[in-house]
């Protein structure tokens, strides 16, 4: 049977996306001048990528229903049942909402819950578009930047009483969401915190956008991440004059990534993608709970029930910088999650000799090549597939099990299965 097959996939068009970043990378024009914010490799109903197979243009996921255990392999199927992960190329050119994923569980109540209120799947005021969880992980190909993870509530205290220096009719509403940050229990401070921002009014955030405005735009010449920190804060304020969300600087921790760099977001976690290109690997799902910085559905109770208020930031993943024997040979980075459903390998080979390096899985796969070309191959030195930068392809569990060669002078990332 096949050894691996090309895919065609799904671009998804948000405003907060590049019309510039995505084409480049595969090579295309875009003519139109849409923004191209994410492009979808895998099963989901909403964005499914196609593959051609004996001569006729099918979905992925008509082609495993073909033959589950070979295109599966026996423990992925008896787990999942179908292809556990979503992969996507993700286009940040302006931000993207803050948003958290839910848990296993709470995917499923809510999933449940609002079917039996009787809302369409796609229905603007919809929370659960699946049952699904969705921890999720995003590896830098460019600079990126990102918001994860609450500050510890003193950290939030001390940029707080920053912005209420001088903040006149202000400095009360300030002063309050100081108060609540007080006490022992950190994560009882930061849900309160996080409830009263959710229901700032529109008047009041006007005059903090403002203020954040300023402020910001002061203290952005100090240097440094902490004047980063600010810089960002002013940004978002002109961007969104009226939204909470224009405060995430001050109670996320800001994070930049080089490219190769990733990080793991488990369930609960509040985060928003700045600006930068990456690939993003996540459970099979789309359900996402909004807090800030968008015009779409807010449904700010449900968001704090999901949400882990635990202060974190989460660990900077990080591939070794150089090649094994200087500029040639080849380097296989496993970035490590604690997620059943994906796991993700960054390849990179220099050498176009007659042996490449082995598949990084042995699960069902998709492989996304960011540089250079390789050839995918049963046997070393045999013809094979081949795949040129910005093209995809989905590689079936018995054709990894088998054995595969990847040559040529490459950077790829491979998505696969937990623990494949």
């Amino acid at each position: 049977m096949q050894t691996a097959f090309k895919l065609k996939n799904t671009v998804k068009f948000y405003a907060w996306g590049s019309p510039e970043w995505i084409p480049a990378l595969m090579g295309m024009e875009n003519p139109s001048g849409e923004p191209w914010a994410e492009l979808w490799m895998g099963v989901h109903p909403q964005g499914p990528s196609e593959l051609v197979c004996e001569g006729e243009r099918i979905p992925l996921s008509a082609l495993i229903r073909r033959d589950p255990a070979y295109y599966l392999g026996d423990e992925p199927l008896r787990a999942f049942g179908a292809l556990p992960f979503l992969f996507k190329l993700l286009a940040a050119e302006k931000p993207l909402s803050i948003q958290a994923h839910p848990n296993a569980e709470q995917a499923r109540e809510g999933w449940e819950r609002e079917n039996r209120r009787g809302l369409a799947p796609d229905a603007p005021e919809r929370n659960y578009r699946d049952p699904n969880h969705k921890p999720e992980l995003i590896c830098a190909l460019s600079p990126f930047r990102a918001l994860c993870g609450f500050r510890r509530p003193a950290e939030i205290r001390e940029r707080l009483g920053l912005l209420a220096e001088g903040a006149g009719p202000l400095k009360k509403a300030l002063e309050g969401f100081g108060a609540v940050l007080e006490g022992r229990d950190e994560g009882a401070a930061l849900e309160r915190f996080t409830r009263r921002l959710l229901d700032l009014n529109g008047a009041l955030m006007g005059d903090l956008g403002g203020l954040l405005r300023e402020v910001g735009g002061r203290l952005a010449g100090a240097g440094g991440p902490e004047g980063a920190e600010w810089e960002l804060a002013a940004e978002l304020a002109g961007l969104y004059r009226d939204d909470p969300g224009v405060m995430a600087p001050l109670y996320l921790n800001m994070i930049d990534l080089e490219p190769g760099e990733g990080i793991y977001l488990p369930a609960g976690v509040l985060h928003s993608y700045v600006r930068g290109l990456g690939v993003e690997i996540m459970a099979n799902s789309d359900n996402v709970l909004r807090g800030g910085l968008t015009a779409k559905h807010v449904d700010a109770e449900e968001l704090i029930r999901i949400l882990d208020f635990t202060p974190r930031c989460p660990q900077r993943l990080r591939p070794p910088r150089a090649l094994p024997g200087g500029d040639g040979g080849t380097a296989v980075f496993r970035y490590p999650t604690a997620c059943r459903e994906f796991s993700l390998a960054r390849v990179e080979s220099r050498d176009d000799g007659p042996e490449g390096p082995a598949s990084p899985f042995r699960g069902p796969g998709i492989v996304l090549v960011t540089q250079g070309r390789v050839v995918v191959a049963h046997e070393a030195g045999k013809e094979g597939m081949v795949l040129e930068q910005g093209e995809s392809a989905f590689i079936p569990a018995a054709s990894a099990a088998a054995g595969l060669s990847l040559k040529g002078s490459f950077t790829l990332y491979a998505a696969g299965c937990g623990g494949a």
